[in-house]
């Protein structure tokens, strides 16, 4: 095939179709390679639609538990089933994906999260609000793995991890902003105006993909088999120890976020007194961190530094700061105040951006033929080990930090484990090597 019958997005190569006009599938593809700031913006916020749907309700989460009447526990319980949702949504919405490409399941996904939201601006008790989170949960996940699932449509290598490092450079400003708009949002209004914000921003979203994002899945590269297709497919996937090990890293990388997230409102707030609005400005400034050292990996470490020796770095820096943290809020060091609390975790959180695209970017490369699927399994190992950690800070109450400093810590020591034993990045293999592709079921 000439190069004049190909049609280059990135650095991949599609065949080009018959002309057909500027709605062709070639024609969107060729739109979409020349507007890659907008895309790269689509792109970024649906990757913070996760962010922005739990850090600007955390500034409300006491005020939901004392407003419905619950405990910590019950409230901590609208976080794990969100996350809980996230995590089964992709399950559902990568292999659709594959099969029927990224905008429809997509556009239904969004959708159906700007339904939830409003029920969970209307909830009139605490079992009702955890019911319509898992709903917002399902259908939020459509938005993080069909991003992550176009990226590796267009990109391969270390353009995909450059390209991971800047999504999370525009993701991480959600968790800037969010908090602060809920601190701000809560000034005017109770928390139910925080869903109705949300519900705005899935109708803005939807709007902006369906004029602007076009389908990057060509239908030649579709896969078909249904469920057991899906099944099988993620079953090979899984098989491979390398893309497992990565899935395992990321997992735990993320138990150590969602375990912050879930128990920070309560140590900032009810141990140390801080205000929602102090609170806000505190967990933005980690978010910023965060922010920062994802941007110098993708634009300093990456072509430079192996992606596995910066991704051991950050989760030894995430180890390190978890275990100073889990002796200061043990009383180690006698009565510890907010400032090193907070310096830990700034440290800790500032080094997920170290983390968290490269892992992205490493298991993506080895599954070319399965993008959906594999960037589902990738996202639920995320927020399956988020619900779990939720889950664990939750159970001794707010009264303490050392639940959510003791579930960091042993995240940072799986993570660590995980890439040394099932990753090997010692073996020296080329970081772009593909997982084998199972048989197409069809």
């Amino acid at each position: 095939m000439s190069r004049a019958e190909e049609a280059t997005v990135g650095n991949k190569r599609f065949p080009k179709r018959p002309a057909q006009g500027g709605g062709s599938s070639v024609g969107k593809l060729n739109r979409l390679r020349r507007t890659g700031l907008l895309v790269t913006f689509i792109l970024g916020a649906l990757s913070a639609v996760p962010p922005l749907s739990m850090d600007m309700y955390l500034p409300a989460l006491p005020d939901v538990t004392r407003t419905l009447g619950s405990s910590a526990t019950m409230g901590q319980l609208t976080l794990t089933a969100c996350l809980t949702g996230m995590a089964l949504g992709q399950l559902v919405v990568g292999p659709m994906s594959d099969r029927w490409g990224r905008r429809r399941p997509l556009l239904i996904g969004l959708l159906v999260y700007v339904v939830a939201s409003v029920s969970c601006a209307v909830a009139p008790n605490v079992e009702l609000l955890i019911c319509s989170r898992l709903l917002q949960g399902l259908a939020g996940a459509a938005g993080i793995v069909i991003a992550r699932a176009v990226v590796r449509d267009l990109y391969d290598g270390l353009e995909m991890a450059r390209f991971f490092s800047t999504l999370l450079l525009i993701s991480s400003l959600a968790p800037v902003i969010a908090p602060i708009l809920g601190g701000q949002v809560l000034r005017f209004t109770a928390w139910r105006g925080v869903f109705l914000v949300l519900a705005v921003i899935g109708v803005a979203l939807t709007a902006l993909v369906w004029r602007r994002l076009p389908e990057t899945l060509p239908a030649e590269r579709r896969r078909g088999g249904g469920v057991l297709g899906a099944l099988f497919t993620m079953r090979g996937l899984v098989a491979d120890r390398v893309f497992g090990g990565y899935v395992m890293v990321n997992g735990f990388a993320y138990g150590a976020l969602f375990s912050y997230i879930a128990a920070s409102p309560f140590v900032i707030q009810e141990i140390y007194g801080a205000s929602p609005q102090t609170f806000s400005l505190l967990y933005g400034l980690n978010s910023l961190g965060m922010m920062v050292v994802g941007r110098i990996n993708g634009k300093l470490l990456v072509g430079r530094v192996r992606l596995d020796k910066a991704l051991g770095v950050g989760l030894g820096v995430i180890a390190c700061a978890g275990t100073v943290l889990l002796l200061i809020t043990g009383g180690a060091f006698g009565h510890a105040g907010t400032v090193p609390v907070a310096c830990c975790l700034f440290v800790m959180i500032s080094a997920l951006g170290l983390v968290l695209p490269n892992t992205s970017a490493l298991a993506l490369m080895r599954t070319p033929h399965a993008a959906g699927s594999a960037s589902a399994l990738v996202g639920v190992s995320c927020f399956a080990t988020g619900a779990v950690a939720t889950l664990l800070v939750g159970i001794a109450g707010k009264g303490t930090a050392v639940p959510m400093a003791a579930v960091q810590t042993g995240s940072a020591l799986g993570a660590i484990v995980s890439l040394l034993v099932m990753c090997r990045p010692w073996e020296n293999r080329p970081q772009e090597q593909p997982a084998k592709q199972p048989a197409d079921r069809r």
